[in-house]
């Protein structure tokens, strides 16, 4: 682990593993599961030799998966955004996060079986933000607002229609 910075995500039930594995089958380049710890000692998680932390590497990002146990819960202050190319992936990567025992959300945010939140979010929404028309970013931002998953063709409908 040599970068400056790297997120630990805390999971309950000795999870890290499966969210790793997981996270990695979701076919974002640069992604792997790069080393699994063992707890050198008994701590209040998990006895020696259990699984303690998971280094994994999403789209060229290196993370920590630690099983810490039932003490914190995730929370939506924090959440992975995914920014998507086109429907087609915003698609694949909601339904396989959501559809893997996740839970779908608003304004494409969703959270995976592990309460991790995530943000699915076409680059098409962020062309709209920055609109010069300010009727076509609010146009497509109300469309947004009534969502779960994002629909592009939807948000292009509301911005062409202001």
């Amino acid at each position: 682990m040599t970068d400056k910075i790297i997120p630990c995500i805390w999971y309950d039930k000795g999870e890290a593993s499966k969210a790793a594995a997981f996270y990695v089958s979701l076919g974002l380049p640069d992604s792997r599961v790069d080393r699994v710890h063992a707890s050198p000692a008994d701590n209040p998680s998990s006895p020696e030799g259990a699984e303690l932390m998971v280094e994994f590497t999403l789209a060229g990002r290196p993370y920590l998966g630690l099983n810490g146990g039932p003490i914190f819960p995730q929370t939506e202050a924090v959440s992975f955004m995914i920014m998507t190319d086109d429907q087609a992936e915003t698609d694949r990567l909601w339904d396989a996060i959501v559809g893997n025992g996740g839970a779908e959300s608003q304004c494409g945010w969703c959270k995976d079986r592990w309460g991790v939140s995530w943000q699915i979010i076409p680059r098409r929404l962020m062309d709209f933000y920055n609109d010069p028309n300010p009727a076509r970013a609010r146009a497509a931002f109300q469309a947004m607002m009534s969502m779960q998953k994002i629909d592009i063709a939807a948000l292009e409908r509301a911005a062409a229609d202001a």
